[in-house]
């Protein structure tokens, strides 16, 4: 039977993206990035958010490609950002169909009609979240709706500079350690929202270095962010709202609760495997994060 150890290295490797969902990736991007030219002056269009840190989870849905607009688009930025937002959907469901497109807080997401089983795609991308994007000096302003300003400037290269300095940091473990977290959030309903709240808090909350038992850090992480999911976390590129302004306090409460459940799962799969109880301890740890984490 394997070690619990090993299954969380194996674990790990499960959430790290195959050559083949990157290939995936680059051909919907380049799909995407087809159908918003014939819509839109578009001067260049990149894949970002968690896609680009390698903090992002299986299944592979709600991918981030940023289309920054050209000149002839400039009017948008005087207008409301549903005006933006909704030209978007409506180039966008043109090519997918109205049941395949939905618009978001600051993207229009496209569902490609790929079906998860256990948690695998057969390397295929679920979805993309279309963000139409503003170059704006050395970052971007993009649309939100929920702000009173109507956009939000943000920076993905400092996010993603952020997030390499931290891995190196912890033993080239930080982005392992970030993804196991945001599985669990995943099978558990996403009660952190959004899930990039999680990779912030880990910023300063995974203190290196790597302690070598994924067992004791995955417990300790729980445990910090049950601790500290109520606090205010800014923006770390210091541009855009705090990252975790969506966290009302009913969320708030749902998310404690949720991680204090983890806190208590980990810690009882700890003390079944000291009880010479393997099995159970691995049932135990894929009950905490799902089917990708092996029993064998």
């Amino acid at each position: 039977m394997i070690s619990v150890q090993d299954a969380f290295k194996k674990f790990r490797s499960r959430l790290e993206l195959t050559k083949g969902e990157q290939e995936d990736a680059s051909r919907r991007q380049q799909e995407v990035r087809a159908v918003m030219d014939e819509a839109f002056d578009i001067d260049s269009d990149y894949l970002t958010g968690s896609y680009a840190r390698w903090t992002k989870t299986k299944p592979l849905k709600d991918v981030d490609i940023f289309c920054v607009l050209g000149e002839d688009e400039e009017h948008y930025r005087s207008k409301d950002p549903s005006v933006l937002l909704g030209a978007v959907e409506d180039v966008l469901v043109k090519k997918y169909g109205r049941k395949k497109v939905s618009r978001q807080r600051r993207s229009v997401t496209v569902r490609f009609g790929v079906v998860e089983v256990n948690g695998e795609t057969n390397e295929q991308v679920m979805s993309f979240d279309v963000v139409p994007a503003f170059a704006k000096g050395d970052h971007y302003e993009i649309p939100d709706t929920a702000q009173a300003s109507g956009w939000t400037e943000t920076n993905p290269q400092v996010h993603a500079d952020l997030a390499v300095k931290a891995h190196a940091a912890y033993s080239q473990e930080w982005k392992g350690i970030v993804r196991m977290a945001r599985a669990w959030n995943r099978q558990n309903d996403k009660p952190i929202k959004p899930s990039f709240l999680i990779e912030v808090m880990a910023l300063d909350l995974l203190h290196p270095p790597f302690g070598g038992d994924y067992r004791y850090e995955m417990k300790g992480f729980f445990a910090s962010l049950c601790d500290r999911i109520g606090e205010q976390w800014p923006d770390p590129a210091k541009l855009g709202p705090a990252v975790s302004d969506s966290m009302d306090s009913e969320r708030i409460r749902v998310a404690q609760e949720r991680l204090q459940e983890a806190q208590s799962q980990a810690a009882q799969a700890i003390q079944l495997e000291k009880q010479g109880k393997q099995g159970d301890a691995l049932r135990k740890w894929r009950e905490l994060f799902g089917p990708l984490f092996p029993l064998s």
